[in-house]
């Protein structure tokens, strides 16, 4: 249940079956949006639900199912409801009959676990208040707000909408720049984008796209060329490029047509240090060097795409690594946001993709379990660009290289 395409702030709703879940999604709705019904369970998995609420303005709702269901098929859609915690912004706990056990417990240590802010609502009033014991106990040990409400007999939700207000991330509403700190008013930013067999017909990928529109937000000037024309139009360039942009797998060809006083980066360098574990990234990819034979490389794709024969990610990547460490490596590539077929012990290292299809967090929590590890981790373009020897050039505009902080060797 990727939020990929959704770039709208992400509120997800947990508690246990029948706890009025959907009623409350109806409730801020304004109307009947979610199946409702007396029987426990109707809300098998995770369903999305784009809406406008008062004061926030567009949000997807993610309603999910029970997390006290039981039996072999309540596990795997309680797994389900608990995945999405890695691509919602905000979490919203619904209790009934001012209970408050190991199941709710569980939940929000899940939720302090992936950094996600949360709040309480106490459902049905109409049928049991809340005791104002138990929501200062709450208030006071989760050091979150804890709401009675009835999604039945209550009017206009101003109390809840408030607290999504108050509690939603700024993350949430707030994207960076790509390149904007790295550029000024009028500077020429060239991008150098090959058209050849990976390139979809009639159109640019999606970070070329991206930072075309970030370069025009910035008041710069894009100039757009394939890697052919590159030699030739910088004959003819005045003013020089500012920077410069390459698709990663014609970073040779652009490493030696680019001067070495102009900046150089990649499109997928510019989405990891724009949304992806940057940091990580420079500390992991240095160990491709370290590799040795039989380790076992995990690489993470964002997207699912139709693979060529020549595939960046599956074909290119483990080829050139396989030439520059001499070694005998074994890969899994897993697209999307789909389970590891092992686990991640079993990596020596992890390669994610530039990410154009994913939000922050969901990169951050795709890369956590390998982080968490102590398993080094990198990102197509910062790969590329390391066993081609032209990493500390392609990083650089991005961070000040200090020599001792790196051991290549």
């Amino acid at each position: 249940m990727a939020k990929g395409k959704e770039s709208k702030p992400h509120i997800g709703i947990f508690g246990r079956r029948n706890n009025g879940k959907s009623s409350l999604i109806n409730a801020l709705a304004q109307q009947d949006i979610a199946i409702i019904s007396e029987t426990a369970g109707t809300t098998t998995d995770p369903v999305k639900k784009s809406m406008e609420i008062t004061g926030i303005g567009p949000v997807i709702l993610v309603d999910t199912a029970g997390i006290d269901d039981f039996g072999e098929l309540g596990d795997k859609r309680v797994k389900k409801s608990m995945k999405t915690l890695k691509t919602i912004d905000l979490a919203v706990l619904i209790i009934t009959s001012n209970t408050l056990e190991e199941p709710e417990r569980n939940l929000i240590k899940e939720f302090e676990e992936y950094a996600t802010p949360y709040f309480i609502i106490h459902n049905k009033s109409d049928i049991e208040p809340l005791q104002k014991e138990s929501a200062g106990q709450w208030e006071q040990e989760f050091q979150t707000k804890v709401i009675d409400f009835s999604a039945i007999k209550s009017g206009k939700p101003e109390e809840i909408v408030a607290a999504l207000r108050k509690y939603m991330p700024e993350s949430a509403y707030k994207t960076r720049s790509l390149v904007g700190d790295v550029i000024a008013y009028g500077d020429i930013v060239l991008l150098i984008t090959p058209i050849d067999i990976e390139a979809p017909e009639g159109r640019l990928i999606l970070p070329q796209v991206q930072a075309i529109r970030d370069i025009l937000d910035n008041d710069a000037v894009a100039v757009v060329v394939k890697e052919r024309e590159v030699d030739s139009l910088l004959r003819q360039l005045n003013p020089r490029p500012a920077l410069a942009i390459t698709d990663s797998h014609v970073f040779l060809k652009a490493d030696a047509s680019i001067p070495k006083d102009i900046p150089l980066t990649s499109f997928s360098i510019v989405l990891a240090r724009h949304k992806g574990d940057f940091e990580n990234y420079i500390k992991g990819t240095p160990h491709i060097s370290n590799l040795k034979d039989g380790d076992r490389l995990l690489i993470l794709e964002s997207c699912t795409h139709h693979v060529s024969c020549d595939d960046i990610g599956r074909v290119k990547i483990p080829r050139w690594l396989s030439n520059f460490t001499g070694k005998q490596l074994d890969y899994d590539v897993v697209s999307g946001l789909n389970d590891l077929p092992r686990d991640i012990h079993d990596y020596a290292m992890v390669i994610q993709c530039g990410g154009c299809m994913l939000t922050r967090k969901q990169l951050i929590n795709r890369l956590k379990p390998a982080v968490d590890a102590g398993i080094p981790v990198s990102n197509y373009g910062m790969t590329i660009a390391y066993i081609h020897g032209i990493y500390e050039r392609a990083i650089a505009p991005f961070v000040q290289m200090e020599e001792s902080s790196y051991d290549y060797l």
